[in-house]
């Protein structure tokens, strides 16, 4: 399981600051968080803290199993950021 930020997510870094694995981005200063439409779950390192959910303001964040079906597509959003960064961001484990 990993969680899942969804498409109501305000870019508040509330989440970015309680998470202990470090694996919301992008964060402020980031070349990418302007542009960014909102922030992401790395599904490789989180590790199912519950943290994010709950420092939330807008309850955007939610475990990849109960994602209402509104934001269904977001799963997928989250895997495909960190694809696209892992040249520069990750080396593959």
């Amino acid at each position: 399981m990993t969680y899942v930020i969804t498409g109501s997510c305000v870019k508040d870094d509330s989440c970015i600051e309680v998470c202990p694995a470090d694996c919301i981005h992008p964060k402020p200063g980031d070349p990418d968080f302007e542009t960014a439409e909102q922030l992401y779950v790395d599904p490789a390192t989180c590790i199912d803290c519950d943290a994010c959910v709950e420092a939330c303001p807008v309850d955007a964040v939610f475990a990849d199993f109960e994602i209402p079906e509104k934001f269904a597509h977001t799963l997928e959003l989250n895997a495909e950021f960190f694809t696209e960064r892992e040249p520069a961001g990750r080396s593959a484990a």
